[in-house]
């Protein structure tokens, strides 16, 4: 019995040694080696696969460049772009020497063909030269938490050590969208834009084809390299819901996205959230000592299983008021967050006027009413 017992432990190792382990399926079909989708307004992960992994990230990239150029200001002063910075391989915009361009038209040749002339070109103008530029981008991608992420170049050509995770660039795609010229930028599938020598008006197409094939895709990147593999980013919004997803190094990116979106939009829904009950700033010199707050914006926030109870609010009010204040005068905010990001904010109104306190004339003393009698001789 011990030596038929043996043996079949033998065969069972040698089964185990020869057979390779066979891993289980991705139960969406993903394709791609790494993907995350997250509920945007929390910035919650709903679903992801390698999420904090390093990856090449293709241009999906430009969306860094371009929320720094779009926060730079200037968006609208015309300048002669850098020769040396437009002579890059790969993707354009059409750039040529001597070209005037302002920066939201770099923006536009970044975001909608992708643009690595548009890209080299916004670093130049904005820090003097791409390593320059690769530390602003850095240090903005540390202000958003991103963790897992190195920029080198602006465009998001294959450099060593150059990457993000899945989940990084879902806070970046994030914090891009919440600024609304790039929300209006990158929404859109064809915009005319502007720039050349002399200037002249002409097309740009947006390589995002899930613009127009999944209803509520509002942006909002692709990219490719042979590094990298097929990259997208993508932002959806329906019924109250605001998804984004991110996929990396897939092979069937657009199909990826949609059955993300049709598991993250049959999971989630959208659950009002009450402001906190008997908001009131006290008021100085006023005909009362404090004044009632109020909002006017309802507020609602993406769930998957109807808890928020890890949505904190802060209410931002100055300690007092000066009388008077007016009626539905804004005063300040009620900031909600969600496991330490920034949800949003909501205005805070005064829900009546508070007139200031009339002040009873003095009562003049007798030094002060002989001073004015003797003037009163003269």
């Amino acid at each position: 019995m011990k030596k038929w017992l043996s043996l079949m432990l033998a065969v069972l190792c040698c089964l185990h040694l020869c057979c390779p382990a066979v891993h289980a399926a991705d139960p969406l079909g993903i394709s791609a080696q790494a993907y995350v989708l997250m509920e945007a307004d929390t910035g919650k992960v709903l679903l992801s696969k390698n999420g904090d992994e390093k990856r090449p990230i293709a241009s999906t990239t430009k969306i860094m460049t371009t929320l720094l150029c779009l926060e730079s200001g200037g968006l609208d002063d015309w300048f002669v772009v850098d020769p040396e910075a437009i002579r890059v391989e790969g993707s354009s915009m059409g750039l040529q020497e001597g070209d005037v361009v302002t920066k939201r038209m770099l923006c536009y040749g970044m975001l909608l063909p992708s643009g690595n002339d548009a890209a080299n070109a916004t670093a130049v103008r904005l820090a003097g030269s791409i390593p320059e530029f690769a530390k602003l981008m850095n240090a903005r991608a540390a202000r958003i938490g991103m963790t897992h992420t190195c920029f080198v170049t602006p465009s998001g050509l294959d450099a060593e050590g150059h990457g993000a995770s899945v989940r990084d660039m879902g806070l970046l795609a994030r914090t891009a969208m919440q600024n609304p010229d790039f929300r209006a930028i990158c929404s859109q599938s064809r915009a005319e834009v502007c720039f050349g020598n002399p200037p002249y008006n002409r097309w740009l197409k947006n390589t995002n084809k899930l613009l127009t094939m999944y209803e509520g895709v509002v942006g909002v990147k692709t990219g490719f390299t042979d590094a990298a593999g097929r990259c997208l980013v993508s932002f959806c919004e329906r019924d109250g819901v605001s998804l984004l997803c991110v996929t990396l190094h897939a092979k069937d990116d657009w199909n990826d996205h949609m059955k993300l979106y049709d598991y993250g939009f049959a999971h989630v829904v959208s659950q009002p959230v009450e402001p906190p009950d008997a908001l009131s700033v006290s008021v100085v010199g006023g005909t009362a000592d404090t004044v009632a707050l109020r909002t006017r914006d309802p507020l609602s926030v993406g769930t998957d299983n109807g808890d928020l109870r890890q949505l904190m609010v802060q209410v931002q009010v100055e300690p007092f008021l000066y009388a008077p204040v007016p009626e539905n005068a804004r005063v300040g905010n009620l900031a909600y967050y969600y496991e330490g990001r920034h949800v949003a904010d909501v205005p805070l109104y005064t829900v009546d006027a508070v007139a200031a306190q009339e002040q009873e004339p003095e009562t003049p003393g007798f030094w002060q009413a002989l001073l004015a009698r003797i003037r009163s001789w003269f």
